[in-house]
């Protein structure tokens, strides 16, 4: 019989938000393929959990994937953990799980925190649609796709890094009005926690004079959203 690979979600900062089911699958399976072993090391040794591991990022994405499935194949259950939230989510992990659908072997959720849903939920900015870009390019084509965001009659949600975020919040100015409404959203569930609600010109101004630290997640209103 044929093992399952668990799509386990972990937590995004506050370690207290992983659910006791991800605790026990983590200690249970055969195996966890982690995007990276020191980070996962430290979610299991909070809570005590001993177990092996694999590196399975986007570097060797493409190799691993074989290895796994075969293992699969020999009955092993797997869990599948990126750095923080839920996996193949702007993650590495669609390979894996494409190729477990067409081996006809079982995939399970074990959901949790997602940075996407947990900026989207506290923005207070419509998200009865929204369109998720997750990373912007960085060179190629990233006019082409903030002109295509342009046209969106929905909330936009993209992930940024601090090298980037002013960039692109210029960027977001320049092709998309410097009125627009924005949440920007920074280091959730972490000790320094905040969300910046204003306009694209307001923010600009905000960071420019704030040396922008942690992982960003800004939430874009429609055009002509007012608060």
């Amino acid at each position: 019989m044929y093992g399952i690979l668990y799509i386990v979600a972990t937590p995004i900062g506050n370690l207290s938000d992983i659910s006791d089911r991800a605790k026990q699958v983590l200690s249970d399976v055969n195996l966890i393929a982690a995007e990276d072993t020191r980070v996962s090391k430290k979610i299991l040794k909070k809570f005590t959990i001993d177990n092996k591991m694999m590196v399975y990022n986007n570097f060797n994405e493409s190799r691993q994937v074989t290895k796994i499935v075969d293992l699969l194949k020999e009955g092993d259950n797997i869990a599948l953990v990126s750095d923080a939230g839920t996996p193949c989510i702007s993650d590495p992990g669609y390979l894996l799980v494409n190729a477990c659908k067409k081996n006809n072997i079982n995939v399970v959720s074990i959901p949790g925190p997602s940075s996407l849903i947990s900026a989207l939920s506290t923005s207070g900015l419509p998200s009865d649609s929204f369109y998720f870009e997750g990373f912007l390019p960085k060179k190629k084509g990233r006019k082409t796709k903030f002109e295509f965001l342009n046209t969106l009659p929905c909330t936009i949600v993209i992930f940024e890094s601090p090298k980037r975020v002013l960039k692109t919040l210029l960027n977001i100015k320049e092709y998309m009005g410097n009125e627009r409404i924005i949440s920007i959203h920074r280091e959730m569930t972490k000790m320094y926690e905040e969300v910046f609600l204003g306009t694209v010109e307001e923010s600009i101004n905000y960071f420019s004079n704030k040396k922008p630290k942690g992982e960003f997640v800004l939430v874009l209103a429609k055009e002509n959203y007012k608060l």
